[in-house]
């Protein structure tokens, strides 16, 4: 999944959870939430999946290496 898809699938959850509607329809995909709780769940997975895509496009790793030269 991209970050635009699971923006976009945010988008929608918030939406339809300020609206009071437990049912969210995200390009021709409908999905149903049994509570207030369920969807809360899924917001914050998401939010946390959107964050580590985020944070993965700027992470550098550096390696370093030594040798006595012998």
């Amino acid at each position: 999944m991209t970050l635009d898809e699971m923006i976009a699938q945010r988008d929608a959850l918030l939406a339809a959870r300020y609206r009071g509607v437990r049912t969210v329809e995200v390009e021709g995909r409908r999905v149903g939430y049994a509570s207030d709780a369920e969807m809360a769940g899924a917001l914050a997975d998401l939010e946390r999946r959107i964050a580590a895509e985020k944070a993965g496009a700027r992470r550098r790793i550096v390696r370093t290496a030594a040798s006595k030269g012998l």
